[in-house]
């Protein structure tokens, strides 16, 4: 086994020289080479052992340098050393030193010793034999000119005597693992030998020398280049890794930053990505390229240089060009405009001489070249299925080598790649703005006031899956009632949105006829039922959907509705806790054939209604009841404005401000109508009473201080009154309806007969009676209840001061 210690190893001189020049150890190789004791000499400058005359100045490489030197002996003659030195960084900031050794001269040439003739003998690459000393016995010719150093004086030294490199630290390492347990090692560096330009891949095979008893005398090591294996692999990983990495997700800036982040700094020190504007193509990329192009900047990044390393780069960082959202025009001549109008990758290299030609079209960016050591620059176009959608380019500044023709592929692999994900990612926005753009030309814009409720709503996209089809609705009906409507559609995309837009429009008709909550979801899911067919799917439920529709009067105060699969609305009395409504789940629409039922409360005054979609209180992330007790919660803490609830909801449960699906939310408080607001009266069914009739009417009128609108009312209240005496039926009842801005006369019996609007020819006796009030009043109707029918007529007005 070879010595901890080298210094212990008397064959080989070994000194240790401080940066000062004054010299720190001393072993007795040393000794027995000039003949001072270490105590005569540790502590002294180290020129004190020159003479002044050598052979020449030393060969100087890398922090290393040996040459032969005169050196005085103890005795006072002269004695001429071959030198080999090398420095030594040492840490915590102490100062470095240099360790200097001279071989002893080789007792017998390489040629006659055995176990390097039989070593050279078996290997056919660069070769040095170490004996169980972990001496150096001898070096080939091959392995000599890696090393930089004469053959003939490697004799004796140890790996950490050729150099002071962690790489000869670890082989040393290495082989007394070879000698101890006669096993084979290998070392994989990266590093440039002597007389190099650039760093190559190396791998040193060691594998033990044994002589005829098995026994383990030394150890010989062979050295490889397997750069273009390393390069090649190298080049394999960054586009597994670009396949990874690029296209993470459907937008077009995060896929464009990907790319130039998996390519920084694996193939360039700085990479931009710039894309075709395409606002003025109706978001399309412009078929036919031509100069000037205009490119808008997506995303670039920068090899950052380590500035706590004190890194000799750490001035050369050139900035970018342009900034992120820039749109600039490139001139014919222009790589960017060069590589677009080719459709091939181009190279400009200081070292081919066209870098400042192909840079002189902007001074500005040639001044940055010249300013901040750019020697290198690649554009690659960037085109998916037959489009063009930009340049990616790549350029060099630390790495001191330009851009090879594996390079060139490899970026342009790379790019491919990229640009499909970037193309899939356009696609995708364009169809996700397209069904944005639907969606919210199919949802209200806003929401009507009425005298019944007070509503906010909220409605939020999905981030990753699309947007879907959720909707919601308030929509005025006749008697100050109101309908609230949550909807939401199977899938997503614009067939969700338009499927959404179908049912939107199909309930607010149905709530026009004044339908019953459960009638409504019937005929509602009919329709569903008839879409599912018309989509030319075999399959059942191809079309479906969830509804929550409600029917709130605010003369009663009670509130009417059913469910069809959708979640049961919360309800947050004004002094109680925020529960949800005991409501009968109906089949979700499209099934079809299965009835749904309805239920009605009363609501007091000030309470308030959330109707919602699934996708608020549901996530991959959270159990459904604790999203409703999370919607409770929030939604029972006080607050000034409906608005501003809506917003605490959604910042309650999703606090990333993005759904994993669509959200819908409805919100309503409550109004009461004041029984002073409101007058009825039973009316016989004796048309000489209908005069009586108008003079309470008119009566009524003048205690609301409606004076100036008794005459239409009077006309209105005498047709009504009238056609219920002459062709209805029994009970006959008159309710009069007044708020700030709208007076409803409603005129109910028990016949199922509704009346029409027709026109009247010359002779006719009857059919003007409707045609005047329908010309009177600003809307009129007809709505079917369980006891009969009302005939409504809605008046506008301005109350009296």
């Amino acid at each position: 086994m070879s010595p901890v210690n080298p210094f212990d190893d008397a064959a080989t001189a070994r000194v240790v020289v401080d940066d000062s020049g004054t010299l720190r150890e001393w072993n007795e190789g040393a000794r027995l080479l000039l003949g001072h004791l270490a105590g005569e000499v540790v502590g002294r400058p180290a020129a004190d052992l020159l003479d002044g005359r050598h052979d020449g100045p030393p060969t100087t490489e890398n922090g290393r340098w040996h040459g032969t030197l005169a050196l005085r002996h103890r005795d006072g003659h002269t004695v001429s050393v071959w030198v080999l030195a090398h420095h030594r960084a040492a840490a915590d900031g102490a100062p470095g030193s240099w360790l200097a050794v001279a071989p002893p001269a080789p007792a017998a040439a390489p040629q006659d010793d055995p176990l390097i003739r039989a070593a050279l003998t078996q290997s056919p690459c660069a070769v040095m034999v170490f004996d169980d000393r972990l001496l150096l016995r001898g070096v080939n010719d091959a392995m000599a000119r890696l090393l930089g150093l004469p053959r003939d004086r490697l004799h004796g030294l140890r790996a950490t005597d050729i150099n002071s490199r962690p790489q000869n630290v670890e082989l040393e390492r290495l082989l007394r693992r070879v000698l101890a347990t006669g096993r084979q090692q290998d070392l994989r560096s990266h590093l440039k030998a002597e007389g190099e330009e650039r760093a190559h891949a190396w791998v040193a095979l060691m594998a033990p020398l044994t002589d005829a008893d098995g026994l383990v005398r030394g150890v010989c090591v062979s050295a490889h280049d397997f750069t273009e294996q390393h390069l090649a692999r190298e080049r394999l990983q960054l586009v597994n890794e670009a396949s990874v990495r690029v296209g993470s997700t459907l937008d077009v800036n995060r896929t464009a930053e990907e790319l130039a982040d998996v390519c920084v700094p694996a193939l360039a020190d700085f990479v931009s990505v710039d894309l075709l504007d395409p606002r003025d193509n109706g978001g399309e990329p412009a078929t036919v390229v031509e100069p000037p192009v205009g490119l808008r900047r997506t995303a670039h990044r920068t090899h950052l240089p380590d500035h706590s390393a004190g890194s000799a780069h750490s001035s050369t960082c050139p900035p970018a060009a342009a900034e992120t959202g820039r749109l600039d025009f490139y001139p014919a001549g222009s790589p960017q405009a060069e590589c677009l109008l080719s459709g091939r990758a181009i190279v400009a290299a200081e070292a081919h001489g066209d870098l400042e030609r192909w840079m002189g079209w902007d001074p500005a960016r040639l001044r940055q070249v010249r300013e901040h050591g750019v020697h290198s620059v690649m554009s690659v176009p960037l085109q998916a299925r037959g489009t063009t959608l930009g340049v990616a380019v790549f350029i060099r500044f630390r790495r001191l080598h330009p851009f090879t023709h594996d390079d060139v592929l490899l970026a342009e692999e790379v790019s491919a790649r990229a640009a499909v994900c970037i193309d899939n990612a356009r696609r995708y926005s364009r169809e996700r703005e397209a069904t944005l753009t639907l969606q919210r030309s199919l949802l209200p814009r806003w929401l009507p006031p009425t005298a019944a409720v007070q509503a906010a709503s909220r409605y939020l996209p999905a981030v990753r899956s699309g947007v879907g089809g959720d909707w919601f609705d308030v929509i005025p009906l006749s008697g100050m009632r109101v309908a609230m409507v949550v909807g939401d559609v199977v899938g997503h995309g614009i067939a969700a949105s338009a499927t959404m837009g179908r049912l939107r429009t199909a309930v607010r008709t149905l709530a026009d006829i004044d339908l019953t909550p459960e009638e409504l979801l019937t005929h509602l899911d009919d329709l569903v039922v008839r879409l599912s067919e018309e989509s030319g799917d075999d399959r059942a439920g191809e079309v479906g959907a969830t509804c929550l529709y409600a029917v709130y009067d605010p003369v009663s105060r009670h509130c009417a509705m059913a469910r069809a699969g959708h979640p049961a609305p919360v309800l947050v009395p004004p002094d109680g806790p925020a529960r949800q409504v005991e409501l009968p789940s109906g089949p979700p629409l499209g099934v079809g054939g299965l009835p749904f039922e309805s239920a009605e409360l009363e609501l007091r005054e000030g309470s308030v209604l959330a109707l919602y979609t699934d996708g608020l209180v549901e996530s991959r992330d959270r159990d459904p009841d604790a999203g409703l007790a999370l919607l409770c919660e929030a939604l029972a803490a006080p607050v000034d404005s409906l608005d501003a609830t809506c917003d605490r909801v959604l910042h309650s449960l999703l606090p990333a401000g993005s759904a994993g699906d669509d959200v819908a939310l409805l919100l309503a408080r409550t109004r009461g109508l004041p029984t002073g607001q409101v007058a009825t009266w039973d009316i016989p069914a004796d048309p000489s009473l209908v005069a009586p009739v108008r003079k309470q009417v008119l009566d009524q009128l003048s205690v609301w201080g409606l004076t100036d609108a008794s005459f239409t009312v009077e006309l209105v209240v005498s047709e009504l009154v009238t056609n219920a005496i002459r062709y209805g039926s029994p009970p006959i009842r008159l309710r009069l309806i007044h708020d700030a801005t709208t007076l409803i006369c409603e005129v109910s019996d028990s016949s199922h007969t509704a009346p029409h609007l027709r026109r009247a020819r010359t002779w006719d006796e009857g059919g003007r009676g409707l045609l005047l009030v329908a010309q009177l009043t600003q809307r009129w109707g007809s709505r079917h209840t369980t006891e009969g029918k009302t005939i409504w007529a809605e008046l506008g007005l301005v109350e009296e001061e």
